[in-house]
C-alpha cells in the first residue's frame, strides 16, 4: 500500500489531485496516465484503478 503523498511523488502530482481522484472526482487523462504507471500497472490495466 502507497501513501497519497508517495504516490503523488512518484506520479508527479499534487496531493490535492490524488485526494480529488479519490473522492471521484475527473481528472485528465495524461493524469491518470502518470499514476496507473506509478503504481506499477502497465495502461492496459486502467479499468482496474479508474472507473469512467
Amino acid at each position: 500500500m502507497m501513501s497519497k503523498s508517495e504516490l503523488s511523488r512518484k506520479a508527479n502530482v499534487s496531493p490535492i489531485t490524488i485526494s480529488r481522484i479519490e473522492k471521484g472526482m475527473p481528472c485528465r487523462m495524461e493524469t491518470q496516465r502518470k499514476i496507473i504507471l506509478a503504481l506499477g500497472f502497465n495502461l492496459s490495466d486502467k479499468d482496474k484503478i479508474f472507473n469512467d
